[in-house]
Order: structure tokens, then sequence, then C-alpha cells
């Protein structure tokens, strides 16, 4: 089977400009970012197995935002604001959890069902209009695809729906049966001095395989490609390199991974990333399938997210292989790191003069498009006024 799941053609003439150098450094900008990017567009939040029985509950707090996934009596998983409609507070503290039967907020002691329902108000009596149908748990939206829940701040985005968003890439994910995977270590955060743009740049390229990741190109190198964000989503495929093994992880990676039967020839052997924009990936390894996403904390700073899921009935050879996978992706997000600091704040100097992308960084340009076409300001070569950010931005998005 060809592995490429979209033959595009890269154009001759191109515009190998990427984003202006000022947008990684404005706080207005930021600003704009979370409400046209992160808040209305799809996220990730976990897996249904991080909450497999009823009461469990994973929350997640971004980009000024509060989220709180919790599995009902009935089975269903729903996703509320973790905010208590009496004073906002949060309504579970814990990133992860289990309560018996209702949510109870710390504050002042409501009540909430399962489903989001308010039970009741503690003293009830100084409430005497409190109408219980009116203040229940303000519901996120929330849609589960392959296992994975993805929840959006904003409601009516301008994304499809989830199912139709992943549509392209299904057939080929599907062969995962990811829905049916096990936690492996848990939900990760780690924080990174860079703008996130910086290291969705990054990531979004194979150009700077060879040089910068030496397990990767060890492992994958020569048969690595990248396919462009397409209406939201991209992918990346590579297959063991015929004589991968000079480094210890990749030897190892390569001698014990077993191929499995679930799978067909083409991806036994194969690591893909498929890319949601505006910030996230899924990941797949015959062994395991993870996420990982970034979200700003501040022009200078941003909050890696992820995790790795497992198969339930993992052989101790998968779960080496996991464990190997896990080594090399560990280094080379080590290395990744380092160069988004590099990139990053070269940008701060008078001397840089933007980005000029090679046809195996069309990947990056494709992703832009997809911020421009959000935030039209980020045509701008030059910097507008901090106060004229968010009304500039709207009168171009209306011309638009």
């Amino acid at each position: 089977m060809n592995p490429h799941l979209r033959d595009v053609a890269i154009p001759n003439d191109w515009d190998r400009r990427g984003l202006p150098g000022w947008s990684y450094h404005s706080d207005a900008l930021l600003e704009l970012e979370k409400e046209h990017v992160f808040r209305n567009h799809w996220q990730i939040v976990g897996h249904v197995c991080d909450i497999p029985n009823a009461g469990d509950y994973l929350t997640m707090d971004v980009v000024g935002e509060r989220a709180l996934i919790v599995r009902g009596k009935d089975g269903v998983v729903r996703g509320f604001n973790n905010m208590c409609r009496h004073r906002g507070s949060r309504v579970v503290a814990d990133s992860q959890g289990h309560c018996k039967n209702a949510l109870v907020c710390p504050f002042h002691g409501w009540v909430y069902n399962l489903d989001g329902t308010l039970r009741g108000a503690a003293r009830p009596r100084s409430f005497p209009d409190l109408d219980k149908t009116e203040f229940g748990l303000m519901p996120l939206d929330l849609e589960v695809w392959m296992g994975f829940i993805f929840i959006r701040f904003r409601n009516g985005g301008p994304q499809p729906p989830v199912a139709e968003l992943m549509k392209p890439i299904e057939p080929e994910f599907a062969h995962y049966e990811a829905a049916d995977m096990v936690p492996s270590w848990g939900i990760w955060n780690q924080k990174t001095p860079v703008n996130w743009k910086s290291v969705r740049d990054v990531d979004n390229e194979g150009y700077h395989v060879a040089m910068a990741h030496p397990a990767l190109q060890d492992l994958y190198g020569a048969t690595y490609f990248d396919e462009p964000f397409i209406n939201g989503v991209s992918r990346s495929f590579a297959t063991y390199n015929p004589h991968a093994g000079r480094r210890w992880s990749v030897k190892n990676y390569v001698k014990i991974a077993p191929e499995p039967t679930r799978l067909p020839d083409y991806l036994k052997k194969a690591w893909v990333y498929y890319g949601i924009f505006p910030n996230a990936v899924i990941s797949v390894m015959p062994e395991s399938v993870q996420f990982y996403q970034e979200f700003p904390l501040s022009t200078g700073e941003t909050l890696l997210r992820g995790a790795i899921y497992r198969y339930r009935d993992e052989s101790r050879e998968q779960a080496a292989a996991r464990y190997l996978s896990f080594r090399i992706d560990r280094d080379t997000m080590s290395e990744d790191v380092q160069l988004s600091v590099w990139s990053n704040e070269s940008m701060l100097s008078e001397a840089f003069e933007g980005f000029y992308l090679s046809d195996l960084e069309y990947g990056v340009r494709t992703h832009h498009d997809h911020l421009r076409k959000m935030l039209p300001v980020l045509g701008l070569e030059t910097a507008p006024e901090e106060k004229d950010m968010w009304n500039l931005n709207d009168a171009l998005r209306s011309r638009s």
C-alpha cells in the first residue's frame, strides 16, 4: 500500500516566508491567539481510559479556562467549565481523581450531580429564589474520537465536528484500536521557555531531523516525509531504516519491537504523526499511541502536555519497546526545546530578517496559513501598535 494518504504537490512559487518575528513576542497578539485559536478550536484533554469508572474526572487549566471532564453514573463522558455557579470557585482542585456520587464545591459546599446538574446549595434557605435547573455546571462541547476526548471552550467554533475533521486519517488510525488502550504513565506536563509557535514550527517539519535528532535519523531518517496541513490535519510518516541500530535505544528497539498482527504490512514498522490544528499531535508506533500538545503561558513560556497509551494485553516485548520508544522521544523533545529557544530568541534581534523555508518545510507554511486565516493581522510584516491589535485584526477579518 502507498504510505501516502494524500499526494500533495508543493507549488513551485510558494511564499517561503514564515510568520513575522514580532508575532512571537507580542502580548496583544497572544490574547488574540487565546481567543481565536485556542478557545474556539478542538483540544485534547485525555483518553476515555483515563476516567474508566463513574465519578472519575480529569481537569485541564489552559489559556485562562478550566475544563472538567467527568464520567457519569450512566457511563457517559461529559465536559464542563470547572467553575462553581455560585462564586466561580474550582469545583474540583486536582488534575485527576475520583468522587463517589457528586461533585462538591470546596468553597461553600454547593453540590452537583455527575451529569453537571445542581443537586443543591448549602443552606438553601438563604437562596429563596434559586432555580436549580438554571444553575448546573456550564457544559463544554465534547466529542470522543477513537478513545480521545476532545473539548472546545467556545461552542460552535470554526472547525467541523471532530469525526469530520479526522475523517481523512480515520481508516488508517483505526488499525491501532486506540479506543481500547489503557494509560502507560499518566498525563505529563512540562514548561519550556519559548513561544508556543516556535514549538510547533520545529515539530511541523522533518528537514532538521538529520542534523538535530541522531536517534530519529538512525531509526527512520531515510524514509521520513511530511504531508502538510490540509483542512486542519497534517500527517508525517516514516518506517525503520534497513540498517537502523547505531544508537543503543534504537538498536534495542528495532531488535525487540514485535510486528503486531493487527496492523497492515506498511504500518508494522512505522511511526506516524497526525497534526491537528492548532496545537496537537496524535502519534502512533506499533506498540503504543500518544498525544502531545502545547499551550501558551506567556509570549515566552509554553506548557507542553501529553500522555502515552498502551495495549491492554501488552506483551513483555511490547512493554520493552514502549519504554525504548519513550526514551527516543524524550531525547528528541529535549533537542527540540533547545532548537526552539535558539530560534525564538533570535527574533528579538534587529538582525533577524525572517524565515526562508525549504520545500521540506512546507508543513510550517501551511500551519502558518491556517493561523493567518484566523488572525489576518499576521500578514503584516511590521508590528502594529499593541493597543490597536484587536481592532485591526477585527477589521481585517471583516474584509476577508
